[in-house]
This record gives structure tokens, C-alpha cells and sequence, in this order.
């Protein structure tokens, strides 16, 4: 099961369609664009907006918190945080 947080702090849990694994369409949706894949600091996939920057999205504090590079960086927009067999 992965994780959806929102920009606005919200989060929720979400499964892939087909119960195993993530579509590329079902990623895009989820981040509203070209995804982009990070890691946490604990190593698990996260799925970003490619060009979440680019379009000013708002900053995903909750995200970046987990993003190992947040003294130098932030996430913005929706991500997704899954493990490595739930994205192809």
C-alpha cells in the first residue's frame, strides 16, 4: 500500500488499480504531471511532479521532511511514496 500526501499536509493510503503495481498513467495521475522518482531517507521510492518547480506548485512540507537533501532542497506538489515492487 503507498502513500499519497498531499501539498496541504493531507495523507492518504492508496493500492494500484490492478492491486500490485503503480501504471505510469496511474503515477501521472497522482502527481498531477511527468513524474519524477526520489527517495526518502529511508530509502523508498517517491513519485514527484517532474515539473512540480517549473508550474510553482505549492511546497509539500511533509514531503520534504522526508526527502534526505531538505537542508538544500524541498518537494513540491502531491507525491506518492510507495515501495519498489509497487512502481514497474
Amino acid at each position: 500500500m503507498a502513500t499519497l500526501i498531499k501539498s496541504n499536509g493531507e495523507e492518504k493510503n492508496v493500492l494500484p488499480k490492478n492491486n500490485k503495481d503503480f501504471t505510469l498513467e496511474e503515477l501521472q495521475k497522482y502527481v498531477g504531471g511527468l513524474i519524477e522518482i526520489v527517495r526518502t531517507k529511508d530509502g523508498k521510492p517517491m513519485i514527484i511532479n517532474e515539473e512540480g518547480k517549473i508550474n510553482d506548485l505549492p511546497i509539500n512540507y511533509k514531503a520534504t521532511e522526508l526527502y534526505p537533501y531538505n537542508k538544500y532542497d524541498f518537494i513540491v506538489g502531491d507525491v506518492l511514496i510507495c515501495s519498489d515492487n509497487e512502481i514497474l
